[in-house]
């Protein structure tokens, strides 16, 4: 029997989610709460049968599998406190799921025994799946660093994404995929976070009712973890020209992996052909770098931009609602918000702070 899904926004993420669930079978999108008409109007396109509603709270009424929340950042929260109020359907959400701890304390009693998945969706990148499936290559792991140069954030609805107060800031509504990839990596929680960053070149020439934008657009951020691990994140958003987008190295005391992954292929404007996503093994026993490609099926990079990453996360979603594991909990999707916070208010203060379980 065909799984129906609620989706809840329908913006430039939300159409992704739509193309992707598309691909699978046994699911479908039958019910939407899009407030945008507008994106109401791309959303057609994709399902033209679809159910709009007019709130939340219609949509909650409907005869409904599971939800998907991919509405902008400062909704997450107060969407989720009132899905748990009305029912007790599984939700795949957009990370992040919120964007301020203030939010967090309601949010961890109301997640305990539900069936919540933090849409993180780097961990499902072919080349990142492959760096994971070849960790004892690198052996014991000392130290992994991230490095991402990429474009400018996009043009969302309202352009809400210009602003920290509506997003939780870059080095949350970005990083946080990256800090939880540190974590997953790792195996351990962190500890203490250090950064240095700042708004540089972009959107400077913006003006809004509210201001310019305050987003940060380039950073450093190191974190030392519980086990005497240290990461380090690299970010610089005014460097679309690079061949790959996220480069993410790990060294051990037998040898370096590296994971080369492209931006999205739309935006891949030179005569030559983009770039395959590979990962590389260099062992330190002999200077002779192994390559291994990790391409992406072309039909999962024409439903996104996200390496065909949002596929796969849906495949093990839509398992999970029949008994599979539910692989990224609401606790993993918290850390990753707690530790870009800690990243803000470190540039913030020009202090390190300070991070407990708690």
């Amino acid at each position: 029997m065909t799984k129906s899904y609620g989706l809840i926004g329908s913006g430039m993420m939300g159409q992704e989610h739509i193309r992707n669930v598309a691909l699978l079978d046994g699911v479908a999108i039958t019910d939407v709460f899009e407030p945008n008409e507008g994106m109401r109007d791309a959303t057609r396109t994709l399902l033209p049968e679809v159910r709009f509603h007019d709130d939340l709270a219609a949509l909650l009424s409907a005869q409904l599998d599971a939800l998907v929340i991919a509405s902008p950042n400062y909704c997450h929260a107060d969407q989720l406190i009132e899905i748990a109020q009305s029912c007790d359907l599984p939700v795949l959400v957009e990370k992040p799921v919120c964007t301020d701890l203030a939010q967090a304390t309601a949010l961890q009693t109301l997640a305990k025994d539900r069936h919540w998945w933090v849409a993180m969706e780097y961990r499902y990148m072919p080349p990142i799946m492959e760096l994971r499936r070849r960790l004892d290559l690198a052996g014991q792991i000392h130290m992994l660093s991230i490095c991402e140069h990429r474009f400018p954030f996009l043009q969302k609805v309202d352009d809400w994404n210009r602003f920290n107060a509506n997003s939780g800031g870059t080095l949350v509504e970005k990083c946080c995929h990256f800090f939880d990839l540190m974590r997953l990596l790792l195996g351990s929680d962190p500890v203490r976070v250090m950064a240095s960053g700042g708004q540089a070149v972009n959107h400077l020439d913006e003006s809004y009712p509210q201001g310019t934008p305050d987003i940060l657009d380039h950073a450093y951020v190191i974190v030392d973890f519980e086990s005497g691990q240290r990461a380090c994140l690299e970010l610089s958003m005014f460097a679309e020209g690079s061949e790959y987008q996220e480069t993410i190295s790990i060294v051990g005391d037998q040898g370096k992996l590296e994971a080369l992954v492209p931006g999205p292929g739309r935006f891949w404007k030179s005569p030559r052909p983009a770039p395959v996503p590979k990962v590389v093994f260099s062992p330190r026993a002999e200077q002779n770098p192994q390559t291994i490609p990790a391409p992406v099926d072309p039909d999962l990079l024409e439903a996104g931009d996200h390496n065909g990453s949002t596929f796969y996360q849906h495949r093990g979603f839509l398992e999970s609602l029949s008994g599979g594991p539910v692989e990224v909990s609401f606790d993993d999707g918290l850390w990753a918000v707690r530790m870009g916070l800690a990243a803000q208010e470190s540039i913030a203060t020009g202090q390190a702070v300070e991070l407990t379980k708690s």
